[in-house]
């Protein structure tokens, strides 16, 4: 049988890829050709061409963001989370081949089909928010960076601070720095209202996010921030995927996705936000900031505990993926010590997992020892997937394990006052000169993978 198939993932790092190997081995061992299309962070790789999916007998989608599905018209598609793609190809690869996956139709759907659509998008507003999440993440990155490198090559403390002199270049990097920030929030409200609405969801999303995050546009002294742009992006969305089912003469049809529905979804978006929501969306996400910024002792270690563990549960899954989009918004909002301790968090399990199959190798199979030195790798990089298979094999003693040392090494960094500038963990983050109180960090980080390996260790029997 020949089959093909989509992955990809909100970050298109680690489960985009992992979720593809996984799905062509799996056929290989059921004797099936496969061919797999990744949409990754560096774009689409190995794409399906027309004659491939005309040929195919069956399509798996293993996504957790939107992905067009248009030219699978008329072909059996089975459309299911990244996380299945990794954890039971075979299993997905038997079901498309049942004969009880439906057939893709472009229009309308049976009321069978319907509900099960919905319960293969298993939560469609994750998906909606992710795909946001997806397209911020890179603004983010470049911004943060960027602004730590102004400030930690070109600043000089003063009574208010890390300051950057006005006419040199690093004033002029740390300005470039702060405009990327300035895109966050319009682009996270654009691409959730694209993935709910497509294009003409995308213009009402953005400027409905840059009125969320300027204040001044409803006489707040604050903007709404993320939380606001994410109320905008799915206000947006979901307005103009209604307007799109307006029944209209034809020769309005062709100027309804360019001109109707962005005019007429921008302009109620807009007026919802500045005359009725706006500030009291402002005053909730100025109450939170000001809240978690005067978060001291034992309130800031519960906190921790609660990201740590969040972190290490699901180690990429939707549950990592709130904990990671709380600490890319506290970013924007000039709060760094709550993404510190998610940075520390984000690496320990994969690295935990790698030096736990060093220190007692009696305890793990041959392929395991392989697959831990890839994990401690991925770990320094702050990919957390790289703990997924040691956790799918043996998850009472594994997930246990990497939470406990995620949620030691994130209270850690939370008391050192670890600051990290740029939304992802791992070593690499502080060799980009990015975090504050570096060495905090990694002995958050280092305190936090020995209580793995350890506890791990102790937990699991030798292999016979």
């Amino acid at each position: 049988m020949k089959l093909l198939a989509i992955t990809s993932c909100p970050n298109g790092i680690a489960h985009t890829y992992m979720a593809a190997e996984n799905l062509q081995k799996a056929a290989e061992k059921l004797g099936h050709q496969m061919k797999v299309e990744t949409q990754g962070s560096i774009g689409i790789e190995n794409e399906l061409t027309a004659q491939e999916i005309q040929e195919a007998d069956g399509i798996i989608i293993a996504a957790d963001k939107s992905v067009d599905k248009s030219r699978f018209v008329g072909k059996k598609l089975l459309v299911t989370g990244v996380q299945d793609g990794i954890r039971k190809p075979e299993e997905l690869i038997e079901y498309v081949l049942s004969g009880d996956v439906p057939v893709h139709q472009e229009d309308l759907k049976s009321v069978a089909e319907y509900k099960q659509e919905m319960k293969d998008k298993q939560n469609p507003i994750y998906r909606h928010l992710m795909n946001g999440v997806s397209y911020m993440i890179p603004f983010v990155v470049v911004g943060g960076i960027l602004i730590a490198l102004a400030l930690g090559l070109g600043g000089h403390p003063t009574a208010k601070g890390m300051q950057v002199d006005p006419n040199s270049i690093w004033n002029s990097i740390l300005n470039v720095g702060a405009a990327s920030f300035g895109f966050m929030v319009p682009i996270l409200a654009g691409f959730i209202a694209m993935s709910i609405a497509d294009r003409p969801g995308l213009v009402p999303g953005m400027v409905g996010g840059w009125i969320a995050a300027h204040g001044e546009f409803y006489h707040s002294t604050a903007g709404a921030g993320f939380l606001g742009g994410i109320i905008a992006g799915f206000l947006a969305g979901y307005l103009a995927k209604w307007i799109k089912t307006w029944k209209v003469p034809k020769m309005v049809q062709p100027i309804m996705p360019i001109l109707i529905i962005p005019i007429l979804a921008t302009t109620v978006v807009a007026a919802i936000f500045i005359f009725i929501i706006g500030q009291p969306v402002a005053a909730v996400f100025t109450g939170l900031t000001n809240f978690l910024n005067g978060m001291q002792g034992a309130s800031s270690i519960l906190l921790a505990l609660i990201l740590g563990a969040m972190i290490a549960f699901d180690m990429g899954g939707p549950v990592n993926k709130v904990a990671f989009l709380f600490g890319s918004a506290m970013i924007a909002s000039g709060n760094y010590t709550i993404m510190g301790p998610i940075a520390a968090a984000i690496c320990i399990p994969p690295i935990g997992m790698g030096l736990a199959t060093l220190l007692n190798k009696k305890k793990y199979e041959e392929a395991e020892r392989e697959a831990g030195k890839a994990a401690f790798f991925m770990g320094l990089f702050g990919i957390t997937e790289g703990a997924i298979p040691f956790a799918a094999k043996d998850p009472i003693r594994v997930i246990p394990s990497i939470m406990v040392g995620s949620m030691v090494g994130a209270v850690i960094a939370m008391i050192g006052h670890v600051g990290d500038h740029v939304p992802h963990g791992g070593l690499i983050v502080a060799a980009l000169g990015a975090i504050d109180h570096v060495v905090m960090f990694i002995l958050a980080i280092i305190v936090g993978i020995f209580i793995t390996a350890f506890m791990v260790n102790a937990l699991k029997k030798n292999v016979e």
